[in-house]
């Protein structure tokens, strides 16, 4: 997938540059192209070195997290849920503590330190599947929960705005939250309502009520600020929450006597041993989107969009950063790269910017998702976990145009 796409942009860039040249009498646009090659790969590395320190920091906490018991206790507070949501999985078995574990990376933002532990889970999954071709009905809860990627902290865009040079990076806590929450809920009930899941269970009808009528009321209570004080509260709130979770991890290590120092170090390799692989999609990606760029091929296709747009009477504002939605359910990489060039294009606290931030916090890579954890057990027959996983996608898409508007105007 990823190398088809990458063979794509080239191949789009090589089109367009051609046609500035040969048509438009621009023969410049390709010393323009060459310099962008150079810039993205300069830029790559930039934010790697930023990156590495995010990931180090965050997988040094949440190992502490394991090592202190907080996510097998978490995997017992759920076990309640998981048992009805997942029937086929008995109690107590270890793919219900890796599940937890994934989400608790994802929660935090750390989707490619989610990646490991996800692959762990599905292994388990995988092990009380009566036919190993074919994916169970936990195995597509699973996977549609993964794509959906419910991110209460999202670091990695945190990192990238505060790389980017942004003023407050956590400005984006509120609009990803809500529109995270609107896919992971859309997931959720999709795939219930195919797996006949029984609602109506008192247990889940108290777990899922209590969190629809959070939600509710949180929303009702932001209706009611302005579009400024949304942005203080969003701030304030991605900060708070930062330095909470921080706290909670080192005072509950504290309190068992782990030694959290060495817990922090052990956890923070893995994180080091993560970033440094990205360094070379990071590059491939950022150096495809800039060429894609200074082509003109990526301004013809929105221009396109845009006049469609703009024939049905709409505001065309959030064209600009449709790329990176677009992109998001194929590759994460280049996703990634679309939005750190749309920040590097529009400017970072742009509305296009903004939005693709959202865009990009809001769902997972799900076709990457599903080959890599579908394939890694071998299972050939994904049923309905696609149809699935594509609606969460679409509800977590509209969900961040529609909270955009409403924080950013």
């Amino acid at each position: 997938m990823l190398n088809t796409l990458w063979l794509l942009f080239f191949f789009l860039a090589a089109l367009s540059g051609s046609y500035h040249w040969l048509v438009l009498d621009q023969p410049e646009i390709f010393g323009a192209m060459v310099q962008s090659l150079f810039t993205m790969a300069e830029l790559s590395v930039q934010i790697m070195i930023v990156l590495f320190g995010t990931l180090t920091l965050w997988m040094g906490f949440l190992r502490i997290a394991e090592d202190a018991g907080l996510i097998n206790k978490l995997a017992i507070w759920l076990t309640p849920l998981f048992t009805r949501l997942m029937p086929g999985v008995p109690a107590g078995h270890p793919a219900i503590g890796l599940i937890t574990l994934n989400f608790t990376a994802n929660g935090l933002g750390l989707d490619n330190a989610a990646t490991p532990i996800g692959l762990r889970a599905m292994h388990a999954l995988q092990e009380i599947n009566p036919n190993p071709k074919s994916a169970t009905n936990a195995q597509i809860l699973f996977l549609v929960l993964n794509t959906s990627s419910l991110t209460l902290i999202p670091v990695s865009i945190f990192m990238y705005r505060l790389q980017q040079g942004a003023p407050d990076p956590t400005m984006v806590f509120l609009p990803i939250l809500l529109a995270t929450s609107a896919s992971s809920l859309a997931g959720l009930l999709v795939v219930c309502l195919v797996q006949r899941i029984r609602l109506w269970d008192p247990v889940l009808l108290l777990w899922l009520g209590s969190l629809l009528v959070l939600f509710v009321l949180f929303v009702s209570s932001l209706a009611t600020l302005s579009v400024v004080a949304l942005n203080e509260v969003s701030s304030l709130m991605g900060s708070l929450s930062l330095l909470l979770i921080i706290f909670c991890f080192l005072l509950v290590g504290w309190r068992q006597k782990i030694a959290v120092y060495d817990s922090f170090v052990e956890g923070a390799k893995g994180g080091f041993n993560v970033g440094k692989e990205l360094l070379p999609y990071l590059v491939a990606m950022l150096c495809a989107i800039g060429l894609l760029r200074s082509s003109g091929a990526l301004d013809i296709v929105l221009n396109g969009i845009r006049w469609v747009v703009d024939s049905l009477g709409w505001d065309n504002r959030f064209v600009d950063a449709l790329p990176t939605a677009l992109m998001r359910p194929f590759s994460g990489g280049a996703s990634r790269a679309l939005l750190i060039e749309t920040m590097q294009h529009f400017g970072v606290d742009s509305f296009p910017a903004l939005l693709a931030a959202t865009f990009q916090g809001s769902t997972e890579t799900t076709f990457y998702v599903l080959a890599v954890y579908f394939g890694a057990v071998g299972i050939q027959r994904a049923r309905h976990a696609v149809p699935c996983a594509l609606f969460a996608d679409a509800a977590g898409l509209v969900a961040a145009i529609a909270v955009s508007y409403w924080f950013y105007g």
